[in-house]
């Protein structure tokens, strides 16, 4: 169970996003944050005035995530895209990303032009951004224009060389006139060259200048100057901090890092589609101590993409795997399309796989507590099970149970368990068609014998593997009803029950004809309780629903000429189906409905039912 009290206290320092869950695990709120830390806890803190909107929002958190960046620039950009993609109920604003400046390098001229975009296009140009900060932005082109005196106008060159005299910029040592031709186009693309590196990031040289002329200029008590140059300092770190969140290159892709300790593992999905990162999903392995690196990524590809419906056009790894070829190969014919493998060495595209690495890193470390207590209540409670009941091992449990109203329709649920959780996408439900009325027993026997003569005709149909352990929410009866439907169909599975109290509480468990006294303070009778409570539900759910559209099929429906009318008369009348059997053709008729024809239709219909039923077999 998600502690928010406790998970507040691991909450990081860093910048970020973080994202709300309510009881259903929908997205509700998508926020970012430069300290983690300090801004999720003000959600939870009573004093603070949040207002009436954000006040109803923290009654419906059920949870949270987030995911860690190496920037405010980052976790601004982040926030966009998931707001996008999810577009949850709390959030007002859905920025958009043109409401954020770009700087552009025109990179298909002859001579390269630095400017301010507002929307990346699809041409050769190269953009650098979005940034939260026009001033920034503007500083840093004005920058560029003093350091390496690239050109602003818009003449055509070299079309235009010599046509017009040299602007101010010239005469103000902030460009080189190469529309006079002042300078070669091998010497400006070398400038364009530093251009480039610089808003890749590499402002190291460029920062270590500025230093040295600020300081220059603050001994020699040039006080103004050496504010300006504190200034562009401050912008260029700024433009420094390299965006990953968003990329030019509208590629499909996931990216896949890992984090490990000792037996423990956290691989880190991050999901980026028309170059945008939409989504995160990190997954827990339990790893063997000689188990390399490469081969746990490796297993983890293709375990998770044996099951996923999408299969993006490229997959960028924390490092290389033996297998990358074999892998390619299959994912481009799941695909349907070439798929590429890669292990990116510099840039953007090694820098988001370094930030999803950090953030397995610290799912790893902050949940290293709770994973082993999930373990305790999943696994180690399967093991229990299977320790009671002298079986060696327990994968995949699946549990039963019937539900029905005063003869309305029965129907049965069942819920599979896989080490210890539920697998609700192998949940199955069953509308009961071949038992008249309230009969668990051969309701039970309709249920299992369905689903174990059931043909699946896809490849992960829930119905296609067998269970380790059946579960029947209740004792000898209901396990004995199990075993003959299993005995005719030649199938050897453990089978046992879920005994109740007198109190309708579990008290242990049936199995093999002795019933097993169990400890209800273990992680064992925990789990036996919640699969009990889940069968339970998804069956009480099912015909709850079936009711709630009117679409429950009662008894009466089967009785010729008794139409919606009669049947709410006698129902309101006797209250129950066996009243109803019980009375007498008089008693039926006197019904201001129904008349002596059809009450005789109803008497027979009850008082020859075993006689109709036999014939029919």
């Amino acid at each position: 169970m998600f502690d928010i009290q406790e998970e507040l206290k691991k909450l990081p320092s860093q910048p970020g996003v973080y994202i709300m869950h309510d009881e259903k695990d929908a997205i509700i709120y998508v926020g970012k944050a430069i300290s983690l830390k300090n801004r999720v806890r003000q959600y939870f803190q009573s004093s603070r005035n949040k207002g009436a909107k954000i006040e109803q929002m923290v009654t419906h958190i059920s949870r949270f995530e987030y995911i860690v960046t190496d920037s405010e620039l980052e976790a601004l950009v982040l926030e966009c895209n998931l707001i996008k993609e999810h577009r949850p109920k709390y959030n007002t604003m859905l920025k958009d990303d043109k409401g954020y400046p770009f700087i552009k390098v025109t990179v298909d001229e002859e001579y390269p032009r630095v400017m301010l975009a507002w929307r990346m296009k699809k041409d050769k140009a190269k953009y650098y951004g979005p940034y939260t900060s026009m001033t920034a932005v503007k500083d840093a082109i004005e920058l560029i224009r003093k350091l390496y005196h690239i050109r602003s106008c818009s003449r055509k060159l070299p079309r235009d060389i010599g046509k017009e005299r040299p602007c101010l910029y010239y005469h103000m040592h902030q460009c080189e006139a190469p529309c006079q031709g002042y300078i070669s186009k091998k010497d400006y693309r070398g400038y364009i060259h530093k251009v480039v590196s610089f808003l890749n990031g590499n402002s190291k040289d460029v920062i270590r200048e500025l230093e040295e002329k600020m300081m220059l200029a603050s001994e020699e008590l040039r006080f103004e100057d050496a504010m300006e140059y504190r200034d562009l300092i401050e912008s260029v770190n700024r433009i420094g901090e390299r965006q990953k969140i968003t990329s030019q290159d509208d590629t499909d892709k996931d990216i896949i890092a890992m984090a490990i300790d000792r037996e423990d593992a956290v691989v880190q999905v991050f999901f980026m589609r028309q170059g945008k990162m939409i989504g995160r999903d990190h997954f827990y392995i339990k790893v063997a101590l000689e188990d390399t690196r490469p081969q746990i990524l490796s297993s983890f590809l293709k375990q998770f993409y044996a099951g996923t419906p999408f299969i993006p056009r490229e997959l960028l790894l924390q490092e290389e795997i033996e297998d990358s070829d074999v892998i390619e190969q299959w994912l481009s014919q799941r695909r349907g399309q070439r798929v590429y493998v890669r292990v990116p060495k510099k840039g953007t595209k090694e820098k988001i796989v370094e930030l999803a690495a950090e953030n397995a890193a610290m799912v790893l470390r902050k949940d290293s507590e709770r994973i082993k207590r999930e373990e305790g209540r999943t696994i180690g409670a399967v093991k229990e099970i299977a320790g009671w009941l002298g079986m060696q091992e327990i994968g995949r449990i699946e549990a039963y149970d019937i539900s029905n109203i005063s003869g309305f329709e029965s129907v049965g649920s069942m819920v599979v368990y896989e080490k210890g959780k539920p697998k609700r996408s192998d949940y199955r439900k069953f509308k009961i068609k071949s038992v008249q009325g309230p009969n668990d027993y051969a309701s039970m026997e309709e249920v299992l014998t369905r689903r174990f003569t059931h043909e699946s005709e896809k490849e992960f149909d829930s119905f296609a593997k067998l269970p380790d352990l059946i579960m029947m929410d209740g004792g000898r009866g209901q396990v004995n009803i199990a075993l003959q439907v299993l005995e005719k169909l030649g199938l050897s599975i453990p089978v046992c029950g879920m005994v109740k109290d007198d109190n309708h509480r579990t008290r242990g468990l049936y199995f093999e004809n002795v019933e097993i006294p169990i400890d209800t303070s273990s992680e064992g009778f925990k789990l036996i309780t919640r699969i009990q409570d889940e069968a339970h539900r998804f069956a009480i759910e099912f015909h709850r629903s079936l009711r709630s559209k009117e679409q429950v099929h009662s008894v009466l429906d089967d009785i010729p000429g008794i139409g919606p009318a009669r049947r709410k008369d006698l129902m309101r009348q006797f209250r129950s189906l066996d009243k109803i059997k019980e009375a007498s053709v008089g008693e039926l008729a006197a019904l201001p409905s129904m008349n002596e024809k059809s009450a005789k239709q109803v008497f027979e219909f009850f008082h020859g039912y075993d006689k109709i039923e036999k014939t029919e077999n």
